[in-house]
């Protein structure tokens, strides 16, 4: 079908023209994309699954990937442990980001969008909703670290590093930001690729200078944790990546051919955003168990205790490749935060909702920057735990309705509460519900006191209380993902059938 056949939806769900597209040419160089939330028209599909590295890996080469080598180590483990529990969240959470992006080359719209076969038209709003407070605490939490990074090295370097060079910094990374977000996909595929080149070559040269701090008796000495230690670990690297990325993955293969391999849209998301962090990871664990003073100071500064391992030659090098590998995540945030916002329901068109984002984005690095107490690594993680659940739980939803669905996605029912998705399926929000409520009952941030109520189940259930083993390990979100995944299994099969049942003017096609 093409766009203009998605504009005629009932007036309850009705978007403006300009979001919902009407099947124009691929933007020229330089163009503000004009498609929003609708389905791409066939002539504007285009590239091969390869193209998802760039994105992917360029989102994902931030040299805040080094940190995580402190985060894992701090939950008592060893860095053998931590390896292999960052390894195994990181590649298998970004193998959950693959598996989304073939809802994007099936049907052709936005991630948010495409849960509507799910969630129905109107019920769809919460999971949007939630997806857009995620991208944009997200692009918040990077864009802040870009400026903090920035004012700190300038500062190793002897010069300004204070209020001033800060505001300046926030200024030209927000701009870049903002910049990207609203002239749209083809930009920020353009932008994506320059960041890969620049920041990975970068990274190797960093990677090298700092292997020389590596201290291997201190690295093997640090002793072995728990199997609830590991556990925990490993669900901060699935949320910190992977989870952190399934709400938007289908927002990046939805311009790819329908006949496009799908084994080639799961292959290369997974590569394109596990490689770098793995290599990261590797390489911040060996430097953080070497150094116990190092791994104490990431956790307040991340990227400005890394630069101070560096000669003062290469601390300009190191700012355009932290900021440069922040703004790649950012980019993409923006960008799947504003269709995140028109998937929740705001009638304006993608450009304004990527500006409004990136008003907020602003605001909220302002806050962090300038105003904020406590270190970062507890509000960080409480922030991508508590989000964690009830993502994890749309996770397991949308990838098991996806499972089921044998023939395409209806495009016109997508936009259409009178279709055959429906308005409010009861099953898939009480799938989210259950899911969130028993997530949050089995994951605790003590630390983040605006969080101490989680953990509530921990007792109960016999895993030792907030105090326990079990008490850091966050079972609940991948206990959430369960209830989403193994839940819709179960009781939507028929729904979905019946669904598929139904004839419209235009036959669905079998999924390639």
């Amino acid at each position: 079908m093409a766009g203009n056949a998605i504009g005629e939806e009932t007036s309850m769900t009705q978007q403006p023209a300009v979001d919902q597209g009407a099947g124009a040419a691929a933007p020229a160089r330089g163009a503000v994309e004009t498609n929003g939330i609708n389905v791409i028209a066939e002539e504007e599909r285009r590239g091969r699954p390869r193209s998802l590295f760039w994105p992917w890996f360029g989102a994902n080469v931030s040299v805040l990937g080094l940190a995580y080598g402190s985060f894992l180590l701090g939950f008592g483990i060893s860095a053998a442990q931590a390896l292999v529990a960052g390894v195994v969240g990181i590649v298998v959470s970004f193998l959950l980001c693959g598996l989304v992006a073939i809802a994007g080359k099936r049907g052709s719209a936005p991630t948010l969008v495409l849960s509507r076969a799910a969630f129905g038209v109107h019920g769809n709003r919460v999971p949007a909703a939630l997806s857009w407070i995620l991208t944009v605490g997200w692009e918040t939490v990077l864009v802040s670290l870009a400026t903090l990074a920035t004012a700190t090295v300038f500062g190793q370097l002897g010069w300004s590093g204070g209020t001033a060079t800060q505001v300046v910094a926030l200024l030209v990374v927000a701009a870049l930001v903002v910049a990207g977000g609203v002239l749209g996909f083809d930009a920020i595929m353009r932008m994506q690729a320059v960041i890969t080149v620049v920041g990975g070559v970068l990274t190797v040269v960093y990677v090298v200078l700092v292997a020389g701090d590596v201290r291997w008796s201190a690295v093997t000495d640090v002793p072995s944790g728990s199997t609830a230690a590991v556990v925990g670990a490993l669900v901060l690297a699935m949320t910190g990546y992977g989870f952190g990325w399934v709400n938007a993955a289908a927002d990046y293969s939805r311009y790819l051919p329908r006949a496009a391999s799908t084994r080639g849209v799961v292959g290369w998301t997974t590569f394109g955003g596990a490689l770098a962090p793995v290599v990261l990871l590797g390489t911040g664990l060996l430097l953080a168990a070497s150094d116990p003073e190092l791994s104490g100071a990431i956790a307040g500064d991340p990227i400005g205790a890394l630069a101070a391992l560096l000669p003062t030659w290469f601390l300009v090098p190191f700012v355009v490749v932290a900021v440069l590998g922040l703004v790649g995540g950012a980019l993409l945030d923006i960008y799947s935060s504003g269709l995140s916002l028109l998937a929740a329901g705001i009638r304006v068109p993608r450009p304004v909702a990527a500006g409004i984002d990136g008003a907020l984005m602003v605001l909220g690095a302002i806050w962090v920057v300038f105003f904020a107490a406590g270190g970062f690594f507890v509000q960080f993680q409480g922030f991508l735990i508590t989000l964690g659940v009830p993502i994890a739980a749309w996770c397991g939803i949308f990838l098991a309705d996806l499972a089921l669905r044998r023939r395409s996605y209806a495009e016109a029912d997508l936009y259409d509460a009178r279709g055959r998705y429906g308005a409010v399926p009861p099953v898939p929000l009480l799938l989210l519900g259950a899911g969130t409520v028993l997530g949050w009952g089995l994951v605790t941030n003590t630390l983040a006191g605006w969080l101490d109520w989680q953990g509530y189940l921990l007792g109960p259930l016999g895993l030792g209380g907030r105090e326990g083993d079990w008490a850091f390990a966050n079972l609940g979100v991948l206990a959430a993902f369960l209830v989403g995944l193994i839940g819709t299994l179960a009781l939507r099969r028929t729904a979905v059938r019946a669904q598929e049942a139904l004839r419209t003017q235009e036959a669905a096609p079998a999924v390639p």
